[in-house]
C-alpha cells in the first residue's frame, strides 16, 4: 500500500480538476482496500473512494480526509463468467471480452473509469447497460463490516442509479461479476438506432461483436468521449447530465412548452421509460436551448463535438466548471421547464 500526503488529484480525474487531499492511500488488494476503509471509519476520518476518476467533480480545495485510489487488478473469465477486481481498466476488458468471442458489453467500449465504477450508477450506452448482464457485485459493507455478495436485484438498479448510488457511503466495491454470451463471435442484437444506422442493420441484428465495438468507439471518438490527452473535448466527465425522465403529466407540460418555444413541427426525442415515464434527450434540451457545441468563453466550455459534455480547455477551475454548469441547468428550465441532473459525482462542492 502506497501513501502520500497532500497528494494532487487532478491527475487522477478526466477533468484533471480539483485540489489536494489530505492523505492519499493506493490500494493494490482487496485486503488493503478493506485495511484503508476500516482505518479510516475507526478514526472517522473522511473516506473518499476513486477508481478511473471518470466521474468526479472535486473542489478547488481538495479533499480533508482520506482518498483511497482503488488499483486493484484481476480478469478472470471462466467459459462465459467473467469476475473484474474494481480496479480493473474497463475499456480494456471490454475489449478482452470481444477478443474472446464473447457478446453482452462490447457496446460499452471506451467508456473510462474502472470495472467497480461501473454498477455504482448502472453505466451504460448505445443500448447496453452493465445491470443487463451483471450477475454479482462483491463489496465491504461498512456497516457491517463484512464481505458481502450482492446479487443483481439487491443492486437495486434502474436508469443511471443503483443501490450503491443510493448508500453512497455503506458499500466499497471490490469485484464485479458478469455473465456473458457465446453468440460464436457475433454481438447481442443491436438495440441503438444510432449503432444499427452506423452499422448498416435493422435493429435487432446481429454483427460481428469485434465490428459493433469498433464502430461505437468510432461513434464515441466522433464525440470526444474516448480520452485522449491531447484533445482537450475529452478532458471531461463524458455526459454531464443524465437524460430526464418525465412523467406523462410532465412530458405533457415539456412539449406544450417547445410548441410554444420552437413551433409546432418540432418534436424532441421521446423513449418510453416505463410505468407511463417517458425519457428525453439532455443533448437535445441542451442544444436547443441555446447551448451549442463549444459554447462559453472561459477555459470551461461546452465540448467542440458533444453538447453533453462540459471541458476542461487546459487550465479551468471547479468553480468555472460548475459555473459553466449552473448556467447551461438554469438555461434549460428557464427555456423548457425541464431540470436537468449532473451525473459526475461532486465531491466539497454542489451544482
Amino acid at each position: 500500500m502506497q501513501e502520500n500526503h497532500d497528494a494532487p488529484l487532478a491527475p487522477l480525474t478526466t477533468f484533471r480538476l480539483g485540489g489536494p487531499a489530505a492523505r492519499l492511500v493506493t490500494a493494490v488488494t482487496d485486503d488493503e482496500v478493506i485495511a484503508a476503509v476500516r482505518e479510516a471509519d475507526a478514526s472517522g476520518t473522511p473516506l473518499l473512494i476513486i477508481g478511473g476518476g471518470s466521474n468526479l467533480v472535486i473542489s478547488d480545495k481538495g479533499f480533508e480526509g482520506t482518498a483511497l485510489r482503488i488499483a486493484t487488478e484481476g480478469f478472470l473469465l471462466d467459459g462465459t463468467s467473467l469476475e473484474l477486481a474494481a480496479g480493473e481498466n474497463w475499456s480494456d476488458a471490454v475489449a478482452r471480452t470481444v477478443e474472446a468471442g464473447l457478446a453482452g458489453i462490447e457496446c460499452l467500449a471506451g467508456i473510462p473509469g474502472s470495472a467497480g465504477a461501473t454498477p455504482i450508477q448502472n453505466v451504460g450506452a448505445y443500448g447496453q447497460d452493465v445491470s443487463a448482464t451483471l450477475t454479482e457485485v462483491v463489496a465491504y459493507d461498512r456497516r457491517s463490516g463484512e464481505v458481502v455478495t450482492l446479487t443483481n436485484a439487491e443492486c437495486g438498479f434502474s436508469y443511471r442509479h443503483s443501490r450503491f448510488k443510493q448508500e453512497p457511503d455503506r458499500h466499497v466495491v471490490l469485484r464485479v461479476r458478469f455473465e456473458l454470451e457465446d453468440a460464436g463471435g457475433l454481438s447481442a442484437p443491436i438495440k441503438y438506432p444510432e449503432t444499427a444506422r452506423a452499422l448498416g442493420v435493422e435493429a435487432g441484428d446481429r454483427v460481428p461483436a469485434a465490428v459493433a465495438r469498433a464502430t461505437v468507439l468510432r461513434l464515441r471518438s466522433g464525440k470526444g468521449m474516448v480520452l485522449d490527452p491531447e484533445d482537450h473535448d475529452t478532458w471531461s466527465a463524458g455526459s454531464f447530465f443524465t437524460n430526464p425522465v418525465l412523467t406523462a403529466a410532465e412530458h405533457e407540460a415539456f412539449l406544450a412548452r417547445v410548441t410554444e418555444r420552437l413551433g409546432p413541427d418540432v418534436m424532441p426525442p421521446a423513449f418510453p421509460a416505463g410505468d407511463g415515464m417517458v425519457k428525453t434527450s439532455a443533448a437535445w434540451l441542451i442544444d436547443r436551448a441555446g447551448f451549442t457545441k463549444g459554447y462559453g468563453t472561459g477555459a470551461a466550455r461546452i465540448s467542440t463535438k458533444h453538447t453533453l459534455a462540459l471541458t476542461n480547455r487546459g487550465d479551468a477551475t471547479t468553480e468555472e466548471l460548475l459555473a459553466l454548469a449552473r448556467e447551461v441547468r438554469d438555461g434549460v428550465h428557464a427555456a423548457f421547464g425541464v431540470t436537468l441532473v449532473n451525473e459526475p459525482v461532486t465531491v466539497g462542492v454542489s451544482l
